[in-house]
């Protein structure tokens, strides 16, 4: 049974991939700081196909250890899902010094560690391995949030630079949504904000969890097996580029 570890698989987009991948035959590795969203994925996937870990991976004694402490109990993982994030909505402005350590290091810093580990472990794998980076049109075209934004750009420009460095046993790309509804960050999205991405969108049916999460599955199959160092939009489209 080929595992994939998923960060930030207690609610919205990673917990959809958490339940697509049992799904889909997959055993998933959870890894979140939110006790309570863990405990009802673990009411969701069988207990043979799910391996919680409540983890904060704001702290750096977790991100540099956490993907080689796994090895220690799976000899292989297949995919790596870098989806934790943090989300203000706020101005740079009103950001303490703590708040800008955080976000730096759950949006962007931890994936340096997590992805390294996991391609060191996997660069000798006779199959293809798959990291998947969840980043944000924010990323891409700016947010009022600017630490946000900042991070988002960043996750961008380490998934094409790790494409090189991982090849050719480990492919690595990323997932860029827009607006996403049921999810802890949509609603501390301002009002006005949300409308904005709302009006440009030019699909009808709301971005749910589920269709990133169908996103991030392609990915992670071989299907994909060509794609490396892209960035799938997934935003009804509302940003043509």
């Amino acid at each position: 049974m080929k595992k994939i570890v998923i960060t930030g698989a207690a609610n919205g987009i990673g917990k959809a991939t958490a339940i697509a991948c049992a799904e889909a035959g997959y055993y998933v590795i959870a890894a979140d700081k939110d006790k309570f969203g863990l405990q009802d994925l673990q009411q969701r996937i069988h207990v043979h196909q799910l391996d919680c870990h409540l983890v904060d991976f704001s702290r750096p004694d977790i991100y540099t250890s956490f993907i080689g402490d796994l090895y220690s109990h799976h000899p292989a993982l297949h995919g790596l899902v870098n989806n934790a994030g943090l989300y203000h909505g706020k101005s740079v402005y009103d950001y303490s010094d703590a708040e800008i350590e955080e976000i730096w290091a759950v949006n962007l810093k931890s994936l340096v560690y997590l992805s390294r580990e996991f391609a060191l472990h996997e660069q000798e794998a006779m199959h293809t391995r798959s990291i998947i980076n969840v980043t944000s049109v924010a990323g891409e075209v700016g947010s009022m949030d600017a630490l946000y934004g900042a991070t988002k750009a960043g996750v961008i420009g380490l998934t094409k630079a790790n494409a090189w460095n991982f090849a050719p046993r480990v492919r690595v790309n990323a997932v860029s949504p827009a607006l996403v509804r049921k999810t802890s960050i949509h609603d501390r999205i301002p009002e006005h904000r949300r409308k904005e991405y709302e009006r440009q969108e030019i699909i009808s049916e709301p971005i749910g969890p589920e269709g990133v999460a169908d996103v991030i599955m392609f990915l992670l199959s071989d299907q994909s097996r060509h794609l490396t160092g892209k960035v799938i939009a997934v935003d009804n489209g509302a940003y043509p580029r």
